[in-house]
């Protein structure tokens, strides 16, 4: 293999094209900013649950007792016996047990009808204006804009995955990535090659001097950290169990959550963290299929809270759950629902009042066949900026006035 020069490397991966381009970080590196620089205690921590594919929202929460909900939804609509009772006559989705429980806690606030003047219900443009905050052309993240509105720092928001999503990506700095499965460290003559790019060199740009710190980061793995990346995950001591182990099965969503929770109770110096679970797009068969996907979120969820508990950052984690749109109120022909508007969002933790916020859209009062939204989602994020993020709604927001009183 010929030896590249820095310079090549750069040009052949595009970097010198990219503006705000994510940083990807190792475990290894945000545990070694735990022991080195922990996020004091007390500090709010704000945990990012994306469900991509627009959940639908009224076998949700479920108006199970309206019989327009009943005829509207032929094979899809639920019966009593399968919910779990909330108040104001609405119900959770029977799968939902572990966000039930909390809900009883008053740890549970759910927003209702949630969304965005002149809904679109095409999934790309939706979610555009749900991570942005922007309705119309955006090039940030309103999560990537309160990071640029901090000093610098690239474990501040981090992202669960191989790619940065959206509402992580500033104009010129943004959030970073944690690839699931780690990074792999380059083997033989590729990695002497890498070697001789991590070495530091006073002609270095900017650039060239970021990628040569990651690339030397990449091949250091301290050993005052080992004992933090073999320790397991936080035991969720509190939930039921089966079988020796806590209840539910691992899935991709578990498996970001236990990262974040080890991270968190590690002490990593990070506000935001950025998770997500597909599969929402339930034009068919959607009954059963969304309810396995929420029972996931659920389980998820309730555990990954439960762990917290066992830490000293119960008070400190809130978790903001949301979807890009809800769905259409008549059911299908093929047992699903297609793309509607608005839905309910999820605020979960100590910090929070629990309870319902913001008024149930009307079946007898559709919009063109579709639920009203009654919530503009940008009043949960001015209200997730002020309370958790400590930062002014104006300076992400714009001229944004609009709050929902969702913490004490």
């Amino acid at each position: 293999m010929d030896t590249i020069t820095r310079r090549q490397f750069l040009k052949a991966t595009g970097a010198g094209a990219i503006g705000a381009a994510a940083m990807s970080l190792s475990i290894e590196e945000i545990a070694n900013a735990a022991i080195t620089r922990p996020l004091p205690l007390g500090t709010p921590i704000l945990v990012v649950v994306t469900l991509y594919g627009g959940n639908d929202g009224l076998n949700t929460v479920v108006p199970v007792n309206d019989p327009i909900y009943q005829s509207l939804r032929p094979g899809i609509a639920y019966k009593p016996e399968d919910v779990l009772p909330l108040s104001e006559n609405l119900y959770l989705n029977g799968s939902m047990s572990g966000m039930h429980s909390l809900w009883n806690k008053n740890q549970v606030a759910i927003v209702r009808g949630v969304g965005y003047p002149n809904s679109d219900r095409s999934h790309f443009s939706s979610m555009a204006i749900w991570q942005s905050a922007i309705i119309g052309a955006a090039k940030t993240g309103w999560l990537g804009r309160w990071v640029e509105s901090q000093p610098e720092d690239p474990f501040l928001a981090i992202s669960l995955g191989s790619i940065l999503p959206p509402l992580l990506a500033g104009s010129k700095r943004s959030g970073s990535v944690l690839p699931l499965g780690g990074l792999k460290v380059p083997r033989g003559s590729l990695a002497s090659d890498c070697i001789k790019l991590a070495i530091e060199s006073r002609s270095d740009n900017l650039l060239q001097a970021m990628a040569a710190k990651t690339m030397r980061n990449l091949f250091t793995v301290s050993s005052d950290i080992s004992p933090i990346l073999k320790s397991p995950a936080p035991a969720a001591p509190d939930l039921p169990t089966a079988i020796g182990g806590n209840a539910g099965g691992d899935t991709n969503l578990s498996q970001q959550l236990d990262i974040v929770a080890k991270l968190v109770s590690a002490g990593a110096p990070t506000r935001v963290w950025s998770v997500s679970l597909g599969g929402f797009d339930t034009h068919a068969d959607e009954k059963g299929s969304q309810a396995i996907l929420l029972g996931v979120v659920s389980q998820g969820i309730s555990k990954f809270m439960s762990q917290m508990r066992a830490t000293n950052r119960a008070k400190d984690v809130v978790v903001l759950v949301y979807s890009e749109f809800g769905r259409r109120v008549r059911g299908n022909a093929s047992d699903g629902t297609d793309h509607g508007t608005s839905g309910p969002v999820f605020i979960l933790g100590e910090r929070v009042k629990g309870g319902f916020y913001g008024e149930q859209p009307s079946l007898n009062n559709l919009k063109n066949d579709d639920l009203a939204v009654t919530t503009d989602f940008r009043d949960i994020y001015a209200s997730v900026l002020e309370k958790v993020l400590s930062t002014p709604a104006e300076k992400i927001l714009g001229n944004w006035k609009g709050r929902t009183p969702l913490f004490n």
